[in-house]
């Protein structure tokens, strides 16, 4: 039955196509037509009721028959009662077992609704694709990590192309806000803390999952978010207010998002539950309209958080209920609702506000418009069918394993490696794998349920060589107390011939919601390596976390120590390969490790005034931001640049000499910084203007450029311009923002 309703569709999506090249009478059916124009034309028809429905979200579970998270049966007897014959803008939460579950309601859509507009399909994609079965990536800090911005795009499209084979037409990712207070459960969501790092990775990951054309079988629409300045709430805590100057905005917060909408042409963007120097994200005008569409020229359009808007009534109390919420987040330049008011209570409130004048027809029909525009942009009308055969034949295939396995392999960071004890190798080696998240397959925040990784013990099981041998000790339980295990974990050190102690945190403590007021390791995990650590044996202490911990006392007495991060499903062999010297470790960190909360916030490219002067800890990071280290060194040398002077609009060119001093190969990131020595604002200490990864056999030489030009150098002025001001920029080149192993100066003049 089932390859008979393929070939249904597989039929069906062919005379679409057939249809629908030929010039129709309705305008909105012409395919010849611009989108704007046929976007017009069809918004001319509507109802009132049919615009509502469009800027409007439904459940899965209110269209199909739900298995747990994924959708496993279409029910047209759902779909006709809460859809009718309006439409609807939007499902999310839908993730259909079988492609022809989204088919069946795509075309109830189009053959059973009054004008036959198709809806779009969202759903979760951070680091994979949420539907059951999916290839799950790193989480994005450790994609950050590998710097290696070509890896993320390819990410991107493996995660549109599995997304799109289920009927999905938008992914709710990037998250590309900064990540500056660890205690913050979505850290482990952002591409780290760094503006320049971040609008790289957001930029490649949108160009990945939109691909050469949103019409395409293999993407979707990208979305960034949360827009805008949302990772920095007080207290870390998630949703909190948020205090940040225009210029700080724009200087930081703001880029990675001008970056992925003028660079990435990303065509979602959503609007972030917060406020924002007192203005709910949702009713700011100025970010949606005046800085989004005027002036980064975005034509896609915004969706609320879940529930954005109805925190301005229940939270915010800026607005006095529903009809006034939706009035002021309509006309702010919002579009689209997110679970936030029932639907009847949506469509009450619209019309009510526009009864009553606080929101025009003209208003509504530019929210409706943005939609319709990027459903045509889509080719929905055209094809709005996906082919029941491409499921099968790109869907969690080896290419994209391999690929997943590549992405923790190189984002997997060795921040500690006193007396070489890494890598293994004693092929006749006794390794005792200790602490319960060793058997840990979680693989990061916004998978799908049902995924599992491989563990840190399974990958050791599965790559270990010939002679050598694992044994596991769980060491303690979270649950309850019981002292015999570390006693158990201990003896097997003892008799072992190295340890490796897994430590970190478990899913209870990290992730959206899970906001910590301390990033210490519980005291079981502590008194656990402490013991194994005083039974004399080396040890390694291997990071599981989804966050920068204060792990000050690992860092002091444990020789060797790694950041495995959350690295999705491949993480355990990706470990297993560093660790054992398969791979040559080579990530770097994309966020600064403090030593303690009370140095929160702490980031590398902070203010010439920031300190972190205390008398009970050191004023500098545990790991700074581009930390990282091998199992080989890298000279570098040969600094030039040239010209040393340049013209405000001018460009100069940084180059340097990298080598590999050791005796095995190994890669090396090599990253720039400027600092603007004196400005009319205030900038800066450093800031990561560049970077490459570059892979050198031993005793091998590379020279790396860079090129250095107006946007390295600009600052928002004193009249919010972003200009290049003259005087001198120290140029800084390194393989950390705090090893930084060359210097030069450029200097600027009119």
């Amino acid at each position: 039955m089932t390859k008979i309703r393929n070939v249904f569709y597989i039929v069906l999506i062919a005379l679409f196509a057939c249809t629908n090249n030929k010039s129709a009478t309705e305008g909105y059916k012409n395919a010849s037509l611009s989108v704007d124009e046929r976007a017009d034309d069809l918004l001319s028809r509507m109802t009132v009721d049919e615009k509502i429905a469009q800027i409007d979200m439904y459940w899965g579970k209110e269209v199909a028959v739900l298995e747990g998270h994924d959708a496993k049966e279409y029910s047209e007897e759902k779909i006709s009662t809460m859809i009718d014959s309006v439409g609807a803008g939007s499902i999310h939460d839908l993730y259909p077992l079988d492609v022809e579950i989204a088919n069946q309601i795509q075309q109830y859509m189009m053959e059973k609704t009054r004008l036959g507009i198709p809806v779009m399909f969202i759903e979760e994609g951070l680091h994979g694709y949420c539907g059951k079965g999916s290839t799950t990536f790193p989480i994005p800090l450790q994609l950050a990590s590998a710097f290696d911005t070509t890896l993320v795009r390819k990410v991107g499209e493996v995660i549109g192309t599995e997304a799109r084979a289920h009927g999905v037409h938008m992914i709710l990712a990037p998250v590309i806000g900064l990540a500056r207070d660890p205690r913050w459960g979505r850290v482990e969501e952002t591409y780290g803390e760094d503006p320049y790092l971040t609008a790289l990775n957001g930029t490649a990951i949108v160009k990945g999952m939109q691909g050469k054309g949103l019409d395409q079988p293999n993407t979707v629409i990208a979305e960034p978010k949360h827009f805008a300045v949302h990772s920095v709430p007080e207290a870390g805590s998630n949703i909190a207010t948020v205090f940040v100057g225009e210029r700080e905005a724009r200087s930081t917060f703001l880029y990675p998002f001008e970056k992925a909408v003028k660079e990435g042409k990303a065509k979602g963007i959503m609007a972030a539950y917060h406020e924002l120097d007192g203005v709910p994200c949702v009713f700011n005008d100025w970010l949606m309209k005046d800085v989004l569409r005027d002036e980064w020229d975005f034509n896609g359009f915004v969706l609320s958080d879940l529930g954005a808007i109805r925190m301005t009534v229940n939270s915010h109390k800026a607005a006095k209920d529903t009809a006034d919420a939706l009035a002021q987040t309509l006309k702010a330049g919002l579009n689209m609702q997110f679970y936030d008011f029932a639907h009847e209570s949506l469509i009450n409130g619209v019309k009510e506000s526009l009864q009553n004048g606080s929101l025009t027809e003209q208003e509504l029909d530019a929210a409706v418009h943005d939609i319709l525009r990027v459903k045509f942009m889509l080719g929905l009308f055209e094809n709005p069918y996906i082919d029941p055969n491409l499921q099968n034949t790109v869907f969690h295939t080896e290419e994209s394993q391999q690929l997943a396995l590549e992405a923790a392999q190189k984002s997997i960071v060795l921040l500690k490696n006193e007396d070489s004890v890494l890598p293994l190798k004693n092929k006749n080696a006794r390794i005792a794998v200790i602490g319960e998240l060793a058997e840990s397959t979680y693989p990061g925040g916004y998978t799908n349920p049902d995924k599992e990784g491989i563990s840190i013990l399974e990958g050791l099981k599965q790559r270990v060589g010939d002679g050598q041998s694992v044994q596991f000790a769980q060491g303690y339980d979270l649950e309850k107390d019981d002292p015999r295990l570390k006693q158990q974990a201990v003896n097997l050190a003892k008799r072992s011939d190295v340890a490796v102690v897994v430590v970190g945190e478990n899913v209870k403590v990290v992730g959206e919601g899970k906001d910590r007021s301390a990033i210490d390791l519980d005291a079981n995990q502590v008194e656990l390596i402490k013991a194994i650590y005083a039974s004399g044996k080396p040890v390694v202490a291997v990071l599981f976390n989804g966050r920068p911990l204060t792990v000050n006392w690992i860092a002091e007495n444990i020789p060797a120590v790694v950041e495995s991060w959350f690295s999705g499903e491949k993480g355990g062999l990706a470990i297993a390969d560093v660790l054992l010297g398969n791979v040559n470790p080579s990530g770097k960190l994309s966020i600064t490790f403090p030593r303690s909360v009370g140095q929160i916030p702490y980031y590398y490219n902070h203010k010439p005034s920031s300190k972190h002067n205390y008398v009970d800890v050191s004023n500098r990071p545990l790991y700074a931001f581009g930390h990282g280290i091998s199992y080989t060194e890298f000279e570098y040398s040969d600094l030039k640049i040239q010209p040393e002077t340049i013209t405000p609009e001018g460009e100069a060119i940084v180059e340097i000499t990298i080598k590999n001093t050791g005796d095995i190969a190994g890669d090396e990131v090599v990253q720039l910084y400027i600092r603007d020595e004196i400005g009319t604002v205030t900038t800066p200490v450093k800031a990561l203007k560049g970077f490459e990864r570059i892979s050198l056999t031993a005793c091998e030489s590379k020279t790396v450029r860079f090129k250095v030009d107006h946007e390295a150098l600009s600052l928002w002025n004193r009249n919010m311009k972003r200009v290049v001001e003259p005087g001198d920029f120290t140029i800084m080149v390194g393989s950390a923002s705090d090893d930084i192993r060359l210097k030069t100066v450029l200097s600027v003049e009119e």
